[in-house]
């Protein structure tokens, strides 16, 4: 008997937790958007997976755009690239013979760059941490870090304290698929972390149960993912940076900044893509076109015949 959508849903899910290690914040994404598929072919009398065909799927990702409450290009190729994998899955395991979703296409993105603050609003944002009690010594130490080596949050807020090698000055992170790679570490950023470690980790891996994350919370756990999300933006707002920069900094404007910042001093695009962890130049190529702005706006202000 061919099962229901919703029972290879679940057989999918179960095999993302179970083999793939995936994490809850990304199961929930899942089965958001795969509850959101099977009431669609539900919708179109698909009892049964076997019964679905390309055109479903196509269906699908229209009624995403055009629906009550259209979703963005970004999250309709989100949801379509959970419903790929579901196919494949039903594939793989004998279910179906044939992946119907494989040609369908997602809706083309809009290309837009990421937005980076100069080094002087840097400079301002990081100042806005000026606590020198552990909690305040401790989100220095994340801010300088982050900007420092261009990780993602969850890629500091994962790193242990013995990830991180003070004389060779670098910190071992673990990005994207499990993927680890070394990266330099500022001496500024070093001086922050080491206040940290010295002044304000001993009490507070004194308030848990010994966690070997470099980063602390304030009961002594691993800061999560949000919290250091939140020092990013309570920084923010403390810097006395204009009120439309402060609306920008998202989770990775330390990271635009970083990748940007290097690019315009004259580094290597494939230096910075190394840095950056991405598994393809492409992604590290789009802050080539922030520098280039950044070079246009410059040669129209400064050359004699730019002007008029």
């Amino acid at each position: 008997m061919v099962p229901s959508p919703e029972q290879v849903v679940e057989d999918y899910l179960g095999h993302l937790a179970v083999e793939r290690g995936r994490a809850q914040n990304t199961l929930r994404s899942y089965r958001l958007d795969l509850d959101r598929y099977t009431e669609h072919l539900a919708s179109a009398g698909r009892s049964d997976i076997a019964a679905v065909r390309e055109a479903d799927v196509s269906a699908f990702v229209t009624a995403l755009r055009t629906g009550e409450r259209p979703l963005a290009a970004s999250s309709t190729a989100r949801a379509l690239a959970a419903v790929r994998g579901l196919h494949r899955f039903a594939v793989r395991e004998g279910i179906v013979p044939a992946d119907v979703a494989a040609a369908v296409a997602p809706p083309s993105l809009p290309s837009r760059l990421p937005k980076a603050l100069s080094v002087d609003q840097v400079d301002q944002l990081l100042a806005g941490c000026v606590s020198d009690g552990p909690i305040g010594l401790r989100d220095r130490a994340l801010l300088e870090l982050l900007y420092s080596t261009g990780a993602r949050i969850s890629e500091i807020v994962g790193a242990d304290l013995d990830d991180l090698d003070p004389d060779a000055r670098t910190i071992l992170l673990h990005g994207k698929g499990n993927k680890q790679r070394i990266v330099p570490v500022g001496r500024p950023a070093l001086a922050a972390v080491d206040a940290y470690r010295v002044r304000a980790r001993p009490d507070l891996a004194t308030r848990g149960a010994g966690s070997p994350a470099l980063l602390l919370n304030a009961r002594g756990a691993r800061l999560s993912r949000q919290s250091a999300w939140h020092v990013l933006r309570g920084a923010a707002e403390a810097s006395g940076l204009e009120q439309a920069v402060v609306a920008s900094v998202s989770p990775h404007t330390l990271r635009h900044c970083f990748a940007t910042h290097l690019l315009s001093g004259g580094a290597d695009v494939r230096v910075v893509q190394e840095l950056l962890g991405h598994s393809s130049v492409a992604t590290t190529q789009v802050y080539t076109h922030v520098t280039v702005d950044t070079l246009r706006e410059v040669y129209a202000t400064a050359h004699p015949r730019a002007r008029g």
